[in-house]
């Protein structure tokens, strides 16, 4: 078994963790945390993302649902956030996303939710999901949580529409990356999920991400200490498209990066209103990209 300490253990008791804290806690009065760059004050009103200065937790416990590189044999400790910095209308998760669904907590009250999956449902790591938006709260969080005993890897598992910046603050923090690949064309975020230039973003966003923490790195027990797991839901009648960001990973980030290439894609949300992706993925489409993601050479999970 690999010996792993998080690298944000370290930060802590260089004082860099506190640093990093004071520096994202500035956006909650003047926003630039994502690409919106909306620059809203978000003690006084929403941002961009809907969400104030107070982080929304929907749900939080063992998830056995992840890649088993996360789940093992005691779950992964996910903590499921509200709101989201995107709009796509075949969201499976839409009441956290656009509605908020959850409990406004205080950032005591999620350094408590980090040490409970810890100590009490044994998880193997911490997994934020949808976590952009509540970066300051997280940070400082986790600063509260370090000084309590936390030493789990922290697993940062967003839409892949993130700002180098925020990301910059999150080097050396976080030690697995899992982003969502939805587009590799404007054309498609901009239809569904209202982002002009997320293609532009996630490319590097990625490559960032994979410069911080390489490849993904697994135990003797087979499970992901540090490194880049990326996600791509494959869309109906996308399949071109498909390619493009299997192409991206296999020729721009480490060979050792996993791909997770889902076919779990059903309408739902506003899905309905777009015929062409208001089905299921068809057996042939997913089959085609698999073989193709194979012939890349690319480690799939």
């Amino acid at each position: 078994m690999v010996h792993f300490m998080p690298s944000y253990i370290k930060l802590f008791e260089d004082g860099t963790l506190l640093k990093k804290v004071k520096e994202a806690t500035k956006h909650l009065t003047k926003c630039y945390l994502c690409p919106h760059e909306c620059g809203a004050d978000r003690t006084k009103k929403a941002g961009f993302c809907r969400a104030t200065d107070k982080a929304v937790v929907s749900s939080y416990g063992p998830h056995f649902g992840e890649e088993s590189a996360l789940v093992g044999y005691r779950g992964s400790g996910t903590i499921f956030f509200g709101y989201c910095n995107m709009a796509c209308v075949f969201c499976q998760n839409y009441e956290l996303s656009f509605y908020g669904e959850g409990k406004v907590v205080s950032n005591e009250e999620l350094a408590e939710i980090m040490l409970l999956l810890q100590n009490y449902y044994g998880c193997h790591n911490i997994n934020l999901v949808t976590p952009t938006h509540f970066v300051p709260n997280i940070l400082e969080a986790l600063y509260m949580a370090v000084e309590k005993g936390l030493h789990l890897p922290l697993v940062y598992n967003c839409g892949g529409y993130e700002k180098i910046d925020t990301l910059s603050i999150l080097d050396g923090v976080i030690d697995i990356y899992m982003p969502d690949f939805k587009y590799s064309t404007a054309e498609l975020s901009k239809k569904y999920s209202k982002v002009t230039d997320y293609p532009e973003k996630a490319k590097l966003a990625l490559k960032e991400m994979n410069r911080q923490v390489g490849g993904l790195k697994l135990d003797k027990r087979g499970l992901a200490y540090r490194g880049l797991l990326i996600r791509h839901l494959m869309l109906p009648g996308c399949l071109e498209d498909t390619k493009k960001v299997l192409e991206f990973i296999k020729y721009n980030l480490s060979r050792d990066s996993l791909v997770n290439l889902m076919n779990q894609y059903y309408p739902t949300h506003l899905a309905y209103k777009y015929h062409e992706i208001n089905r299921r993925l068809s057996i042939k489409e997913y089959e085609e990209a698999y073989t193709y993601a194979q012939e890349l050479e690319l480690r799939l999970g």
